[in-house]
């Protein structure tokens, strides 16, 4: 059916106007299918572009992982913009956007006792896993959260209670698991404060922690006790089982580390796993080294020229004796160097370390110790991930332990990625998730 307005002649005939307005009844409305549809199809399309990412076929559920990646990198983008309009530091606008969507207040359960308190001024949240009838005395984990120093922490002005659900449900996991108590540290944060002052906190509230009073209160037997971190908290985690090693006041000992896909340099950035893994989530190259700099407080223009090694060239004499201890042509086995070169500029930008003298500190890169500090530490585990650029971190410090007499166990995932040990629970469970938190916690319960 059809309405029409034309000349009316005699007879009652009309005659179609020159400049016809007839049209089907409704055809306005399939006009307007049509274009939402095509407007559709191409948010769709746009969505789509912007979420996928070209991923090996091994890595653990790609799909899942390339919408989590777009995740983050959408949040990346909101904080950079709070930042260009001068709203707030992007970093702690990005923490902001990460803690508020997952954070967890502390709640206890009737397996696990969750409560927050501070050790020494620095805040924890200690997870008492239930008590054993013939262990009156039970085993501890304190645990460094990752984050590149910067993300993930409760140590907020807007949340002062609120812990990011993940590490609660791992640190509920391994209380309840191990029949443990966990002391999880929320070190203070760049912008806040930039190194040493992370591994400060750090070392501040555990050895508060192994007060002989204190473990008392907690029930903790002191010779059970292990340090522990993922990413840059694995690497926090590093430093400070070094420096108690050197530590004489401390009566004390830590028994074992456990280190999680840490980060333990910053003198190259192109090892095999740093160029196979260039542009792999979560954790590219590029932004692997801009939480290097934030952490030093260091200038964004030497980014690029840190990503090709600039900063450690052989003209860079400062770099030059510590050069060796980080050779990964020596220290990696075949199956990872592959036929990767190495990046080894003749001359660069000696201005960089000039400026950055905390690079070739090996309280930040606790791979480039000295071989007599390697010899003190105890029993070490380390979890490494194939399409990680810190992977080839993990198997050189390994390697370096090895060498200096330490009994290391190396646990390699070959789908897995970096900070996939958080990711446990819906809607962001990965197969890989689980099995290296199965495969982690397995390894305390053998050796704590």
């Amino acid at each position: 059916m059809s309405s029409c307005r034309g000349q009316k002649l005699a007879g009652g005939l009309r005659v179609a106007s020159p400049f016809p307005l007839c049209q089907p009844a409704g055809e306005p409305s399939r006009g307007k299918m049509r274009s939402s549809c095509v407007l559709l199809t191409a948010l769709v399309a746009l969505a789509a572009y912007y979420v996928y990412i070209p991923l090996p076929g091994s890595v653990s559920d790609p799909w899942k992982l390339m919408l989590l990646d777009a995740t983050f990198r959408g949040a990346q983008q909101v904080s950079n913009l709070i930042h260009y309009l001068g709203l707030s530091h992007h970093l702690l606008a990005l923490n902001f956007i990460i803690v508020s969507f997952g954070k967890k207040s502390a709640w206890s359960s009737a397996q696990v006792k969750v409560t927050d308190t501070d050790f020494d001024g620095v805040e924890v949240r200690v997870f008492e896993g239930p008590p054993k009838p013939e262990e009156p005395l039970k085993r501890s984990v304190v645990y460094i959260h990752g984050g590149g120093w910067a993300l993930a922490s409760a140590s907020t002005s807007w949340s002062p209670s609120d812990e990011i659900r993940y590490y609660d449900e791992l640190c509920t996991a391994m209380a309840e698991e191990l029949n443990a108590v966990i002391v999880s540290v929320e070190y203070r944060l760049v912008p806040k404060v930039y190194f040493p002052e992370q591994i400060h906190d750090v070392v501040r509230a555990t050895k508060y922690f192994l007060k002989p009073e204190v473990l008392q209160k907690y029930m903790v037997d002191p010779g059970r006790i292990c340090i522990s971190g993922d990413s840059a908290g694995g690497n926090l985690a590093a430093a400070l089982g070094q420096q108690f090693t050197q530590d004489a006041s401390l009566k004390n000992k830590l028994k074992l580390q456990a280190l999680i896909y840490p980060v333990l340099q910053a003198l190259d950035f192109n090892t095999p796993s740093y160029q196979q893994n260039v542009n792999t989530p979560i954790l590219p190259r590029y932004v692997m080294v801009k939480y290097w700099v934030d952490y030093f407080k260091g200038n964004y223009d030497f980014v690029q020229a840190m990503i090709i090694n600039n900063h450690t060239s052989l003209d860079v004499e400062e770099a030059a004796a510590l050069r060796a201890r980080l050779n990964w042509t020596s220290l990696l086995p075949a199956s990872f160097t592959k036929n990767y070169k190495p990046v080894v500029q003749t001359t660069g930008n000696a201005r960089i370390v000039q400026e950055l003298p905390q690079l070739l500190d090996a309280r930040s890169a606790p791979l480039i110790a000295d071989q007599a500090v390697l010899q003190l530490l105890p029993k070490t585990y380390i979890l490494t991930c194939e399409h990680d650029v810190l992977r080839d971190d993990g198997i050189m410090y390994a390697k370096r332990l090895e060498s200096a007499g330490v009994e290391v166990t190396l646990d390699h995932f070959e789908d897995g990625f970096h900070g996939c040990m958080i990711f446990t629970s819906w809607p962001t469970n990965f197969s890989v998730g689980i099995r290296t938190r199965n495969s982690y916690i397995k390894w305390l319960d053998q050796n704590l």
